[in-house]
């Protein structure tokens, strides 16, 4: 059975969509802080004869994102230099956008994602369908907020004149971040949804798209997961596999994206990053965005996740699949061995 069938524990497993905490996170903020200290570190390792990799990575890795921002600011009032600036000049390649990704404040770094995602000769929606599906209303309002200071237009109206069809429709309701954030489950409603999303779809000869979209990108987490339970029950089929056989494309990987994030967020990223190494060639942007994005929200249940479910440990399959500078980096966001 795939892990994506089993709903008994559904309804009572804590959901890491809405989390902004940081309790699971692998990078906690450090306790005794020396901001000068680190600042000079910086200094020493980019200014010096030869930058000295190690301690860009000992600092850059041990800090939370908002210490980083704190060593930014002095270091950009001590040198008249920006960080980022300095990075980009004295690394390059992987290890270059990872140390630059994690002195980027989190919602500015999602909205360069998206930037990137959506220039250039076409869109890549694998990148847009990740963001969406797995982000909070809260971060996805940031995200906004970075992406209109960064370019002076409206995150919503560049992402319309690059997506479309139903696809278009479902992420542009997702890049709202209106999702509906109660708490509490009405659970007619959800038996209401579950029989409206079977008659929209397996029930019938064609789907009707707009129904599911309608449903799974306004619904809140807890209310979707009772719907997933209801439908199981109506239909003897889960959600996700009635999307997979009823429809095709990105609209169905969006879907489904939602549909996993709405189950088991970090489920969902232990699977991309194993995609992400498995086959040929690593995908290393796809192995930066994920392990810098969750690195203080949910790595330690995406590395127990990734462990139940391939059998190796996150940590060792880094190891064997990206070397050097880059790969140290990684394995200091990862944590530990498992």
């Amino acid at each position: 059975m795939s892990v994506w069938d089993d709903l008994e524990l559904l309804l009572d497993s804590p959901s890491s969509v809405p989390v902004t905490s940081s309790v699971r996170g692998t990078v906690k903020a450090q306790a005794n802080f020396k901001m000068e200290e680190d600042v000079s570190a910086l200094r020493k390792a980019i200014e010096g004869l030869g930058t000295t990799e190690k301690t860009l990575i000992e600092v850059l890795t041990k800090r939370s994102n908002a210490q980083r921002q704190l060593i930014a600011k002095a270091y950009e009032k001590a040198t008249g230099r920006t960080l980022v600036a300095d990075l980009e000049g004295d690394t390059a390649g992987d290890f270059e956008d990872v140390l630059v990704a994690l002195v980027t404040p989190a919602a500015v770094y999602d909205c360069h994602e998206v930037m990137k995602a959506i220039k250039g000769a076409g869109t890549t929606e694998g990148v847009l369908t990740e963001i969406f599906a797995s982000r909070s209303n809260k971060q996805i309002k940031a995200m906004s907020e970075a992406y209109l200071a960064e370019t002076g237009r409206d995150m919503i109206h560049d992402l319309k004149s690059e997506v479309s069809g139903d696809y278009g429709k479902a992420l542009l309701i997702l890049a709202e971040g209106k999702r509906d954030e109660s708490t509490s489950v009405d659970a007619a409603k959800a038996k209401a949804d579950a029989k409206a999303l079977y008659e929209a779809g397996e029930k019938k000869w064609g789907t009707d798209e707009d129904k599911f979209i309608d449903i799974l990108c306004h619904r809140s987490i807890p209310q979707l997961r009772q719907t997933l339970v209801e439908y199981k029950n109506i239909s003897k089929k889960t959600l996700q596999e009635s999307i997979e056989s009823e429809m095709s494309g990105n609209l169905e990987k969006l879907l489904v994206a939602v549909v996993k994030c709405v189950k088991n967020t970090p489920v969902y990223f232990a699977e991309r990053l194993f995609k992400g190494m498995k086959g040929l060639g690593t995908t290393e942007s796809k192995l930066t965005r994920i392990l810098v994005s969750r690195s203080e929200i949910d790595m330690l249940d995406i590395r127990a996740e990734y462990k139940k479910l391939f059998g190796t440990s996150l940590y060792s399959q880094i190891e064997s699949e990206v070397s050097g500078c880059y790969g140290d980096t990684l394995k200091h966001l990862c944590g530990q061995d498992d």
